[in-house]
């Protein structure tokens, strides 16, 4: 298992030792998207349940600040800052989910359960009228901080 952090000598899953590790200041960016029809998209105003995008980025945020309960082997981090923005595009809901703190890991994690929930909630919020809504292309789009530096996808 070399290369990958969370396995140990033999090869069991195990929870990294961060111990010995300074903070630093580490931030994280990561979106996801939500296809749907354009029938679909012109229908969020009014739906019953709320504003779809809002209670998506109130989720996101939730997420962020509960994703070492959703992921056993990461660790809770003192989030100094977590934000979600959905956008409506001509195919879908465009999802960007930032998180920072100062730690000693970082929350590239957390920036992603933000992402991925909050398109969750857009699909919970909307597939009373369609079923097919597509969630894609969760992804981490930008890291600070740590040992490893700077990250930005192409």
């Amino acid at each position: 298992m070399s290369g990958l952090t969370h396995f140990d000598e033999s090869g069991s899953a195990s929870m990294v030792d961060v111990g010995s590790k300074s903070a630093t200041r580490r931030s994280a960016t990561a979106s996801a998207f939500v296809k749907m029809r354009p029938e679909i998209l012109a229908a969020l105003p009014d739906n019953p349940k709320g504003n779809p995008l809002e209670v998506a980025r109130i989720a996101g945020i939730q997420a962020a600040k509960r994703t070492s309960d959703l992921i056993p082997l990461c660790h809770p981090l003192p989030l100094t800052h977590a934000d979600v923005k959905a956008e409506i595009g001509p195919e879908g809901v465009s999802i960007t989910a930032t998180a920072s703190t100062f730690a000693v890991t970082g929350v590239e994690m957390e920036a992603m359960s933000a992402a991925a929930v909050a398109a969750l909630t857009v699909y919970d919020m909307c597939k009373a009228l369609d079923k097919g809504i597509e969630i894609r292309e969760i992804v981490l789009l930008e890291k600070t901080g740590g040992k490893s530096g700077k990250y930005i996808r192409n």
